[in-house]
């Protein structure tokens, strides 16, 4: 049956709407599983948005290089795609799913090409930087992650009225929630990116030469990003707050796991939270447990 003319673009965004939570779906079981607690339009918001992240970072982390795109022609791939999104922020629509439903909710909820900017700059460091200095690092870190949290938190609080004092809170959580994603992610991927990709992230850190005590420094910096995300928790929506409540307890058990493991491991393996401890962290939030302060800032530093 035809589609009637004026529903063609409803039929499209469904379209595109849809393939965007596929993409979540299966890249991340993490994000996957908190934004199942949110309400179903933030949901749709939030699997648009990560669709586009990750459809980026693919550009830079690998799958163009399995298909043998050099470097050069991978770089004006990823200018060709933030052309094409900041086009679709303008106008509203893209040819590509994946652009368009992310500028539909974009545009809904309030992210702009002041978000979007810097996380392109950032991935177009991954082409460019195979090591970091603390500034860059930085710099890396705002683009690659926060700036996510910041589009997130646009969903969270769309139609929602807060104080300027509790969004600049909010905000606060929203950047450090990022931040410490990433930085476990680094963790968690240290030998994997100097082996395939030949990154370094961590300023001044050798892979090879990892000890205790650089591992447990870097863990005590993503545990304070986590306290400061935990002191925005409460101010959330609620199903925002039970969702960002559970990504923040799932990379705190990764992290609590990473600490665990002997950092000469790390250099070979990647470390994951098994499915089981996932689902009954879930089930904690779900039945009413918030995060506060990470474990490690809870008990006595270390001499």
């Amino acid at each position: 049956m035809a589609v009637e003319l004026d529903t063609r673009i409803d039929l499209y965004t469904r379209v595109a709407q849809e393939t965007s939570q596929g993409v979540i779906k299966r890249y991340s079981t993490s994000f996957g599983l908190a934004s199942r607690l949110l309400e179903p339009r933030v949901r749709t918001h939030i699997g648009n948005l990560y669709a586009l992240v990750r459809l980026a970072d693919e550009i830079v982390d690998g799958v163009a290089a399995e298909a043998g795109v050099p470097t050069a022609e991978a770089g004006a791939m990823l200018d060709a795609l933030e052309a094409d999104t900041e086009r679709a922020l303008q106008v509203g629509y893209s040819t590509n799913l994946i652009v368009h439903a992310f500028a539909i909710s974009a545009r809904q909820v309030g992210v702009t090409a002041e978000l979007t900017r810097p996380f392109f700059h950032s991935m177009r460091m991954d082409l460019t930087h195979t090591e970091h200095t603390p500034e860059t690092f930085d710099e890396y870190v705002y683009g690659s992650a926060e700036v996510v949290g910041l589009m997130c938190l646009e969903a969270f609080l769309e139609g929602q009225e807060v104080s300027e004092t509790d969004r600049e809170v909010m905000v606060k959580g929203a950047r450090a929630l990022g931040a410490a994603f990433q930085k476990v992610n680094f963790l968690r991927d240290l030998g994997a990116d100097v082996q395939a990709l030949g990154r370094s992230y961590f300023p001044g850190v050798s892979v090879e030469e990892l000890d205790e005590d650089t591992k447990h420094r870097l863990l005590d910096d993503i545990d304070r990003d986590l306290a400061d995300s935990a002191a925005a928790l409460p101010l959330l929506p609620t199903s925002a707050r039970r969702a960002v409540a559970l990504a923040h307890v799932l990379f705190e058990a990764l992290g609590e796991r990473i600490r665990k493991t002997p950092a000469t491991v790390l250099q070979t393996s990647r470390i994951s939270v098994p499915d089981v401890t996932k689902a009954v962290l879930a089930v904690r939030v779900l039945t009413g447990f918030v995060p506060s302060a990470p474990r490690s800032l809870r008990k006595a530093p270390r001499v």
